[in-house]
């Protein structure tokens, strides 16, 4: 059964770092193969990854304005083009939403990534979606059920009240949420005591548990900087070992 693992939080607070963080993860892991959905219009999980975009579902969207080739229908042609779209990587592959149709408006796209959604789980064994900053996306993508979802936040009080809406508002939203975790990212080291109440807090009061505090990395600043993908990073780069340790307490690896 494919495993679908989901990104939610406030603009900023380092979504697709932990995107490329766990997909880094699995395939050291060898819980492959992965598909990386990137679900944000300002899209740049490939840029963490050091691959090049040519294709994505808005672009795709475009095309289905036009003729269409000879003997095909829209959904056959649509269909065609998703698979032309995706980045096929040793582990994993990638798909790029793109740009919305309209002022606001993605729901085109999402359409047919849902309509292309189950037959392209069957290829995965774990699918990870980078969320822009609300959970619109999940609702729509033919993902209503998701098995762990990170809710990150940067260290500020604004960011874990952000994360303790967040968890508030899938229930309406209608996701089946089976595990829900808070991740704190870009922490100060040693984490300052305010900032652990906030945590423990928001964990307290809210349907989540604690995934874990990530510390502030220079080393994923230089990656970033020097054009590198993260997924070159060295395992006992520390932010790596820290990452890798939470993803390990969480995953089951049978």
């Amino acid at each position: 059964m494919t495993k679908v693992i989901a990104l939610a939080g406030k603009g900023g607070t380092g979504k697709t770092t932990i995107s490329a963080l766990l997909l880094k993860y699995l395939t050291a892991r060898t819980m492959t193969p992965v598909l990386a959905v990137d679900a944000d219009a300002n899209a740049n999980l490939n840029e963490l990854l050091n691959l090049d975009v040519e294709m994505t579902l808005g672009k795709i969207r475009k095309e289905l304005k036009g003729e269409l080739p000879i003997g095909m229908t829209r959904d056959q042609y649509m269909e065609m083009k998703i698979h032309q779209a995706l980045i096929e990587e040793t582990g994993f592959d990638l798909m790029v939403m793109g740009q919305p149709d309209g002022p606001g408006c993605y729901c085109a796209a999402n359409q047919y990534l849902a309509m292309t959604m189950d037959k392209l789980a069957e290829n995965y064994k774990y699918i990870i979606v980078d969320n822009e900053a609300g959970m619109e996306h999940l609702s729509r993508m033919n993902l209503r059920s998701i098995d762990y979802l990170f809710i990150v936040s940067d260290p500020s009080a604004r960011g874990i009240m952000t994360a303790r809406r967040i968890a508030d508002i899938t229930e309406p939203l209608k996701l089946e949420i089976k595990q829900q975790y808070l991740l704190v990212n870009r922490a100060p080291d040693p984490v300052p005591p305010a900032l652990q109440t906030k945590i423990d807090e928001a964990v307290a009061e809210a349907d989540m548990d604690l995934a874990g505090i990530i510390s502030s990395s220079d080393d994923l600043i230089n990656q970033e900087l020097s054009r590198a993908s993260y997924l070159d990073l060295a395992e006992d780069t520390q932010v790596i070992t820290q990452a890798f340790a939470i993803f390990d307490a969480i995953f089951d690896h049978s």
